[in-house]
């Protein structure tokens, strides 16, 4: 049996911001990354050291300068803005700190929003991010606001919607950052249990003990990316 294609595979990756002027910065120094299928992975790092620019490279959201990026065994180089757009749709899911939600919108809503851009028919829609937001655990807080859910809440309303068109790879950029310790670590055992069931989970922090939950742990530091093999406890 062949052995899986990984889900991100960068070769050489680099990233230089105003090159050639007084304020060039260089983000990025040949980073070479693999992420098999079904991982839990951390990247840590302080402010400025590149982990950021890393997550927008790996989310397709920016271009790299030099060096190579495979996603799901794509070659994202080769593909047009339309292309890249229907990749980042399919094969990504995306949790940020600040939530993201559309504060008019029912958490039913906010989570079927990604469908109507795969064209998804209305009731189809509805059937998907209900049960999505059922696996969650927001079963029966679908037709509340985000000011009418607390902050755990609305960040599991932000996971189920980036979970919505199923995709292979879930990028979180400080997803609890701006929660208490405790409604974190229930984040956080979320994120285990979608590993569990097949997802591939990318962790973006600056918290060692966030890191820490992951299977796997890399460091940013100036631009290089450093592995760190120990593995987290059960």
């Amino acid at each position: 049996m062949s052995a899986a294609t990984p889900i991100i595979e960068t070769r050489g990756l680099g990233k230089v911001y105003s090159p050639g002027t007084e304020a060039e910065v260089v983000a990025l120094k040949g980073v070479d990354l693999r992420i098999e299928p079904g991982a839990f992975v951390a990247i840590m790092g302080p402010s400025g050291s590149g982990k950021s620019t890393l997550m927008n490279l790996i989310g397709c959201l920016d271009t790299p300068d030099s060096g190579s990026y495979r996603c799901d065994g794509v070659d994202v180089s080769t593909l047009d803005a339309e292309a890249l757009a229907a990749l980042r749709r399919d094969k990504i899911g995306f949790v940020f700190q600040g939530f993201n939600l559309l504060p008019r919108m029912t958490a039913l809503d906010n989570v079927a929003m990604p469908l109507a851009y795969a064209r998804v028919p209305p009731g189809e829609r509805e059937r998907m991010a209900a049960e999505v937001l059922a696996a969650v655990g927001l079963g029966d807080r679908s037709g509340h606001r985000p000011s009418e859910l607390s902050g755990g809440q609305q960040q599991r309303v932000a996971i189920a919607r980036a979970l919505v068109n199923r995709p292979p790879l879930l990028l979180a950029d400080e997803p609890t950052g701006a929660l208490d310790s405790r409604t974190g670590e229930e984040i956080l055992a979320l994120f285990k249990r979608l590993r569990d069931d097949g997802h591939t989970v990318v962790l973006i922090t600056h918290d060692a003990e966030v890191a820490a939950h992951a299977d796997r742990t890399y460091v940013m530091r100036d631009g290089e990316l450093h592995p760190e093999h120990a593995e987290a406890g059960a």
